[in-house]
């Protein structure tokens, strides 16, 4: 995975964690939290029914969501230069084929 891929410890500010009741007391485990803190917009254009994506400042990473699952929708992260590579094609009209 790229440096970018992790999310950093401040974009989850106030999260709650939790582990697997299983978790032997000082064991090696994985611990989840959801990331309820970000500010998610999406585009104006979208309709009622949410068939958009949502984007977040999430550190030093953007992630992108699924705005019809809302906070249980995976997070893709990029970099800000990802993005503007992604927005600057869209503009350019690069992916209009696939609509």
């Amino acid at each position: 995975m790229r440096e970018h891929d992790y999310l950093p410890s401040g974009a989850f500010e106030g999260a709650r964690w939790q582990k697997a009741a299983a978790s032997q007391p000082n064991s090696d485990c994985v611990e989840f939290a959801k990331i309820d803190s970000a500010r998610w917009r999406k585009a104006s254009a979208s309709q009622p029914n949410d068939d958009c994506v949502e984007f977040a400042q999430l550190g030093p990473v953007i992630g992108v969501r699924d705005s019809k699952l809302g906070p249980d929708s995976p997070i893709l992260q990029f970099t800000p230069a990802e993005i503007a590579a992604m927005l600057d094609g869209a503009k350019k009209g690069e992916f209009d084929h696939l609509i």
